[in-house]
C-alpha cells in the first residue's frame, strides 16, 4: 500500500518525505522534474515494543508504510502522463499545506492553506472529470454495438460520477457499493483517494498548543470531517531537528514543547488509518512482528498475510488481545485464565490481536 505526498512548490513536502523515510534525495531539484521518490517508514507501535519486552525475541519487526514523494502539483503537471501515472498508482494522498511564514522561502500571495487545499482538490476533480467524459464516450459507442448489463451499470455509475464532479464533490465522497468500486477501480481516480491534509506550521514557544489548534485556526475543520479525509499539523523545522537526535535527546526536546510524541509518529499512524489498515501480532522467542491487513479481514486472510500456505491450510487461530497477554504474563497463563481462545474462519481480526495460526500444511 502506497501513500503519495503531494503539495504546491515550497511547502516542505520533500523535506517531510526525507525525514519520514530517511531517504537520501536531492533537496534542490530532480534530474527528471516529474520523477517520484519512493521510501518506506516504520509504523511506531508501543504495543509491539511491550510484547517484545515480554518475549525478548531475536528479532522485532514493525509494520511499515510506503511513501511516494510526487513532484510539485499543478494544472500543467496533471496533464503530463508520467506525473499522472505516479499519482494514480498510490492508494491514498497526504497533501502538505504551507502554514508557516518565512521570507526566505518564496510563496505566491498570502499564506492560505484552505485556499491551497481547495485549489488542488479542484485540479484533481478536473482531471477526473476529463477521464470520466472520455470513458462515457467510449461506453456510449460500445452500447450502440450491443447493450449489456455490465455496460449499463458502468454508464449509470459514470453519470453519477460526472454529476458529483460537476458539483465539485470529490469521488471519495460518492457512495458506492463494493461492486461499483470494483467496476471503476482500474481508472484510479485522483479525487477518489482518501486524503490527509497536513499543515506545516512554523516553530514557536507554544508549539504544543499551536499544533493542537492549527486545523481550526486555519479553517480546515470542515475538510477534516468530510468522508475519507482527515487533517493534522506538524512543524517541519522541529521534525528535522528531532531526526538528528537520539531517543533520549528527542524525548527531552519534545517535553520542552509540551509534546508526548513527534508529529511524524502521528502522521505515520494517521496514514496507516487512512489506508484502512490494522495491525495484528505474532509473538515468540524467534520474532515478535506486526502484520498489516485491511480492517475487516477474517482470520484466514490474516494467516495469508504471514504466508499464503497458512491461508490455504487454515484450521483455527489462537487469539488474545495484546494487553490481555501482557496482563497474563505468558500464553500458558492466558490459556489457564481462559483469555486465550480459539477462533474459526469467520472471525474478524481486531487491531491489536495476537494470533497463533493452526494449520494442516
Amino acid at each position: 500500500m502506497k501513500t503519495g505526498i503531494i503539495g504546491l512548490p515550497q511547502v516542505g513536502k520533500t523535506s517531510l518525505f526525507k525525514i519520514l523515510t530517511k531517504a537520501k534525495v536531492d533537496e534542490h531539484g530532480r534530474a527528471n522534474p516529474r520523477e517520484a521518490h519512493i521510501g518506506v517508514a516504520r509504523v511506531p507501535d508501543e504495543r509491539l515494543e511491550k510484547l517484545s519486552a515480554l518475549y525478548s525475541p531475536k528479532k522485532t519487526t514493525f509494520a511499515s508504510v510506503e511513501f511516494v514523494d510526487v513532484a510539485a502539483i499543478g494544472k500543467e503537471a496533471l496533464k503530463e502522463t508520467a506525473f499522472l501515472t505516479n499519482l494514480r498508482n498510490v492508494d491514498a494522498l497526504i497533501h502538505v499545506l504551507r502554514a508557516f511564514e518565512n521570507d526566505s522561502v518564496p510563496h505566491e500571495g498570502p499564506i492560505d492553506p484552505l485556499r491551497d487545499a481547495k485549489n488542488v482538490e479542484f485540479d484533481l476533480m478536473l482531471s477526473d472529470l476529463g477521464q470520466v467524459e472520455k470513458r462515457m464516450e467510449r461506453v456510449e459507442k460500445d452500447m450502440k454495438k450491443g447493450r449489456t448489463s455490465e455496460l449499463e451499470r458502468e454508464q449509470a455509475l459514470l453519470v453519477r460520477s460526472k454529476e458529483s464532479l460537476e458539483k465539485e464533490v470529490p469521488l471519495r465522497e460518492l457512495e458506492m457499493t463494493p461492486e461499483e468500486k470494483k467496476l471503476i477501480r482500474g481508472f484510479m481516480f485522483l479525487s477518489q483517494k482518501p486524503i490527509l491534509y497536513v499543515l506545516n506550521i512554523g516553530e514557536s514557544s507554544t508549539l504544543g498548543a499551536d499544533l493542537e489548534s492549527a486545523v481550526s485556526r486555519h479553517n480546515l475543520d470542515a475538510l477534516a470531517h468530510r468522508p475519507n479525509a482527515g487533517a493534522m499539523a506538524i512543524c517541519g523545522k522541529v521534525e528535522a531537528e528531532l531526526a538528528e537526535m537520539d531517543d533520549a535527546e528527542a524525548a527531552d526536546f519534545l517535553e520542552s514543547y509540551g509534546l508526548l510524541e513527534s508529529g511524524l509518529v502521528r502522521l505515520i499512524r494517521k496514514s496507516y488509518e487512512l489506508l484502512g489498515l490494522i495491525s495484528f501480532f505474532t509473538a515468540g522467542e524467534d520474532e515478535c512482528r506486526a502484520w498489516t491487513v485491511p480492517a475487516g479481514s477474517k482470520a484466514p486472510q490474516a494467516a495469508g498475510a504471514i504466508h499464503t500456505d497458512l491461508e490455504h491450510h487454515f484450521i483455527r487461530a489462537e487469539t488474545i488481545r495484546w494487553d490481555n497477554l501482557l496482563a497474563a504474563g505468558s500464553e500458558a497463563a492466558a490459556r489457564a485464565k481462559g483469555t486465550l481462545r480459539l477462533e474459526g474462519k469467520e472471525y474478524v481480526v481486531q487491531d491489536g490481536d495476537v494470533l497463533h495460526i493452526r494449520h494442516s500444511g
